[in-house]
């Protein structure tokens, strides 16, 4: 982690704070001294400028005498904690510029929530029974294990339909996150899975018997540990006395277990400052729940402070009073108007089209007289609910010659080429990790499931692992790949000191199994190549596989297409992928009952107020123009094939009868003076023939 260095300087500012407003500068001063004051919630209103709040309490209490190696900083990505770290420092210049250069601060504990739970139980392992040298499971990994637990249990040979690997994790990460029974879970979110009720609670033994047995913890067990370590009252008091801060952004995100690591650190809520929006909390798949902001005061005596953020720095006041307008009919919410200074610009539009073809018309020709009226592409997007309401406007966007792109697709750590290299890193770190062993003895031509089976149980039952690993007898068709593997494995195996030279290693070693493999060897040595470059900016390879599964890269590499005379496209985005975003121009589809809220989210009363709240998150994205669109017809379509049934739509009802003075409602296409039902009768040649008494002489 990078030094925040404080520049030296005979006199600092009088005032360095003279840029916030009265309640940022009432969140940014709570309390006095070096103590640690109670509880603090800030409410921070969509564009109220938070971060920016949030890391000048940091530099305050640092520049007041607060140890920074005592402040502990929860954030939801390493991004969001590096951009923190670096509006501190910067901060920092401002309220103490006398300081010398010579003495950096640094914040060691800003982090995710599961990246500081993996230091701290790597810290503490033996004290609670865990091993030191655990490696962590991503998702994939935990899904391919519970596929082999399924398996072993003859749960994939059932009469009637077990859940897959991937249900089966959900269900899982839902009962630990949420802390609920598994009961209650499946009858609440997995009413199809409620019959196997018992299979599942059996198989999540087992699951969690087999990571134990393979010293791995998958991303959930690093929260639970955390909570359960948090929870003992004298290591949870030993650990919260390390810190005198704790900070969490977006709190309206955390679930259960994270609420409850809070307060087993610190039970009085003394130095905890939590920020978020109960508005913006829209992440309950996840387990999250707005509970914790809404309850957040009262789990504390005294009660929590309480400051509200309401000035917005983002859009306009149009935007902002039919935003308003929308939540206010929330049935719990904490009272937060949000108002700004730009009272200019027009009123959010609400348009009415024929089906979603229309739809995708309108918004493709909104974008070019954006685009006409100097607004870049970039500075624009077009949100969903669902990725696939996108499908008719991207043909659309196609047509037109619209540049787009759709955030989605294959991750980097998803990749088969890359879990091959790291299955191997893996298995050399951890010899009894049963997924990376099973994945790299299949890489050897020769070796099958049945050869990698016997392996892995031959090293789980012997006290060395790598001992039977190397007196295994593969086929001879095996030998000599199975011969390089191994002296790689010695090579490498406890040779700590060879990092990050290891990677390099493993990607020559692995270089023949990629190009028997795939067809597009060389675009996926680019992802190796990448690969070992981010291995170097690590220190140890226990950090490199840490923080490559709390926080891995984005997208896979590909073959460069034909240059443009600009890199300008437009944004497509799911509203869940567009929460912290902002555009000057934002056009919302399908505002529609069934999809905006979907028709899987209405089963109950908290369902219908998270979809409220998504197309709030969704209309406060917009700065300067904002568009929802209102299509009446929507074509059904059965076996991949569209038909001509179609069903009928009503405007959502979050946007009812009485909110309407909010927008400017308007139809598209517009009726031409000639499109009259008159004016086509008077342009219409006279009948020559008078069908109509024909078919009455027909019954007479």
């Amino acid at each position: 982690m990078s030094a925040i260095a404080i520049a030296d300087s005979p006199a600092a500012p009088p005032d360095p704070f003279a840029h916030l407003n009265a309640a940022q500068r009432e969140a940014v001063m709570h309390g006095e001294g070096r103590t640690p004051p109670g509880p603090l919630l800030v409410i921070a209103g969509a564009g109220s400028g938070k971060t920016n709040t949030l890391a000048c309490r940091v530099a305050r209490l640092v520049a007041e005498g607060a140890d920074a190696q005592r402040i502990l900083l929860l954030t939801f990505s390493r991004r969001a904690a590096a951009e923190m770290e670096r509006r501190t420092g910067r901060m920092l210049v401002r309220l103490a510029p006398h300081v010398r250069r010579s003495t950096p601060v640094t914040l060691p504990w800003a982090g995710t929530f599961h990246s500081v739970a993996a230091r701290l139980l790597r810290e503490c392992a033996a004290r609670i029974g865990v091993p030191e040298t655990f490696t962590i499971h991503d998702r994939g990994d935990s899904e391919d294990l519970l596929a082999l637990v399924r398996h072993a249990r003859g749960l994939d040979a059932t009469e009637r339909r077990f859940p897959g690997k991937a249900t089966c994790l959900a269900i899982y990460s839902r009962v630990v996150n949420a802390g609920a029974d598994l009961h209650d879970v499946v009858r609440d979110a997995f009413t199809w899975c409620a019959p196997w009720e018992q299979e599942l609670r059996e198989l999540f033994a087992a699951y969690v018997a087999a990571k134990q047995a393979q010293h791995v913890l998958d991303y959930d067990d690093l929260l639970l540990y955390w909570a359960h370590l948090a929870s003992d009252a004298a290591l949870g008091a030993e650990m919260g006395a390390r810190f005198d801060h704790i900070l969490v952004d977006e709190y309206q995100d955390t679930n259960p277990l994270q609420a409850a690591i809070l307060r087993g650190l610190k039970p009085d809520g003394r130095g905890i400052t939590v920020v978020g929006d109960d508005a913006q909390a829209i992440y309950s798949f996840r387990a999250a729940t707005v509970r914790n902001i809404l309850d957040f005061p009262a789990q504390f005596t005294p009660p929590a402070r309480i400051v509200r953020l309401t000035r917005n720095y983002r859009s306009t006041q149009p935007i902002l009073d039919a935003s308003n307008a929308v939540i206010a009919l929330a049935a719990e919410r904490y009272d937060k108007d949000l108002w700004t200074q730009r009272a200019a610009g027009a009123r959010p539009l609400l348009v009415s089209v024929r089906d979603e073809a229309d739809q995708a018309r309108c918004v493709g020709e909104r974008v070019l007289e954006h685009v006409e009226r100097g607004i870049a592409l970039r500075a624009q997007a077009v949100l969903f609910r669902s990725t696939s309401h996108s499908a008719p406007l991207e043909l659309e966007l196609v047509r037109r010659g619209i540049p787009f792109v759709k955030y989605g697709g294959l991750r980097f750590l998803e990749a088969a080429h890359v879990k091959d290299v790291l299955g191997v890193l893996r298995w050399i770190e951890n010899p009894r990790s049963r997924i990376a062993g099973f994945r790299v003895a299949r890489l050897m031509p020769g070796i099958g499931a049945g050869v990698a089976t016997r392996l892995l149980d031959a090293m789980a039952g012997a006290a060395d692992p790598v001992a039977a690993l190397r007196a295994f007898r593969v086929p001879a068709a095996a030998e000599a790949a199975w011969t390089d593997f191994i002296l790689l494995y010695d090579a490498l195996h406890g040779a700590a000191a060879a990092w990050p030279g290891d990677v390099e290693r493993i990607v020559r070693w692995y270089e023949p199994h990629l190009a028997r493999a795939y067809d597009d060897a060389p675009v996926r040595r680019q992802d190796l190549a990448q690969l070992a470059q981010i291995a170097s900016t690590y220190a140890s390879r226990e950090r490199f596989l840490t923080e490559l599964t709390l926080d891995p890269p984005q997208a896979t590499s590909d073959e460069s297409g034909e240059g443009g005379d600009d890199d300008d496209y437009l944004i497509l985005s799911t509203i869940h992928s567009a929460k912290g975003q902002e555009w000057k121009a934002v056009q919302v589809l399908n505002v529609v009952d069934g999809c905006i809220p979907s028709d899987l989210g209405t089963s109950t009363q908290a369902e219908v107020e998270e979809e409220r709240r998504l197309l709030y998150v969704a209309m406060t994205r917009a700065k300067d123009h904002l568009a929802l669109f209102v299509p009446q017809r929507f074509y059904v379509t059965q076996q991949a094939r569209a038909g001509d049934r179609h069903v009928y739509a009503s405007r959502s009802r979050f946007i009812p009868d009485a909110l309407l003075a909010h927008f400017e409602c308007c139809a598209w296409p517009l009726a031409t003076p000639d499109s009259t039902p008159a004016a086509r009768a008077a342009a219409e040649p006279q009948p020559m023939m008078d069908l109509a008494a024909r078919m009455r002489a027909l019954w007479r």
